[in-house]
């Protein structure tokens, strides 16, 4: 019987201590699996805080969205943003630090925060903005209502300064820097001054008497008068296609006939002042404009915009591969 109970309690003892072994086995492995995971876990949110945090503080990707930059950056072109060029932002959009003697330059490329962007609430602002650079600028959830994407940034060069009065004429921009008695083309300024000469037009000469005389008709559609010259009819012929090319002519021209169609319209009369005007660039601020002059939504119709809303300079394009270099 001796030997019956030590073999059962031989075999019970070598089941037990077994099914232990399995049990460690088994227990180590989910350690091992869980723990693995868990590394991965953490390099990628090591690996997403890093970049937000080059993204906000020291460089940022850009991809750019609009045809404004043209022929100097082109649409879907992926470039490299300096945040320190100009101080260092403590948040999106927000104070600067580090940003005494770093002012804008002329003739920098530039991005800033664009005046007429549509908050869709703060929480939504920085999500978006999270997203955009934990991605390094491959997902942007900042859309407008037809599916388009959202400009929260702009990308333009740094045309006008403290100081400056700018005009245009016929599309042309001619400028009166702070000391000049009159005014300048800006091809000429540029040439002296040794700035790029990168800006250009799309739009003929031959473009705007047609583009006039149909603001002009518009005025008068406006006033609810049906007769028209027989010369702006003429001219109206040499239209082509429904897309006004120029905005701000075809603005211009409207409010300076419409003071002459009714002088006590006050509206017109305080839009046509501003047109015939130009813009001043008060201290601390900038005239940003794309170098695609007649295809941009720039300063023209925001305006000049304040240094502090400037948050990057642009470096370099790394994307395309077949054109990497520096952009001017």
């Amino acid at each position: 019987m001796d030997r019956v109970y030590s073999f059962l309690e031989e075999k019970t003892e070598a089941w037990l201590t077994r099914r232990r072994a399995i049990r460690e086995t088994e227990k180590a492995r989910r350690r091992t699996v869980a723990g693995e995971i868990w590394s991965w876990v953490d390099a990628f949110i090591f690996a997403i805080i890093a970049v937000l945090l080059i993204n906000q503080y020291l460089f940022q990707l850009f991809v750019i969205p609009s045809p404004s930059m043209v022929d100097t950056i082109e649409v879907g072109d992926r470039v490299v943003v300096s945040k320190l060029s100009y101080g260092m932002e403590l948040y999106p959009a927000g104070s600067k630090i580090f940003d005494s003697d770093r002012d804008v330059h002329r003739d920098d490329i530039i991005t800033f925060y664009n005046p007429e962007y549509e908050s869709k609430g703060p929480v939504f602002d920085i999500l978006s903005q999270i997203v955009y650079m934990g991605t390094l600028s491959l997902v942007n959830i900042d859309r407008n209502a037809d599916g388009s994407m959202a400009e929260r940034l702009f990308v333009k060069r740094a045309a006008g300064f403290p100081g400056d009065m700018v005009n245009f004429v016929d599309g042309d921009v001619v400028i009166k820097p702070a000391g000049y008695a009159g005014y300048v083309s800006e091809a000429d300024f540029r040439a002296d001054n040794g700035l790029s000469d990168a800006p250009s037009r799309l739009l003929s000469a031959d473009y705007y008497p047609p583009l006039q005389a149909w603001a002009r008709l518009y005025a008068l559609q406006e006033a609810g008068i049906s007769a028209a010259p027989n010369h702006l009819i003429s001219d109206y012929q040499g239209v082509t296609g429904n897309s006004v090319g120029d905005m701000y002519e075809f603005s211009r021209q409207r409010f300076l006939f419409s003071t002459l169609i009714d002088p006590c319209d006050t509206t017109a009369r305080s839009q046509a002042a501003r047109y015939r005007a130009g813009i001043y660039v008060p201290e601390d601020y900038v005239l940003p404009l794309g170098d695609n002059r007649d295809n941009s939504r720039d300063g023209r119709y925001f305006g000049p915009v304040p240094q502090s809303t400037i948050n990057g300079r642009v470096l370099f394009r790394f994307w395309p591969l077949n054109r990497i270099g520096s952009v001017r």
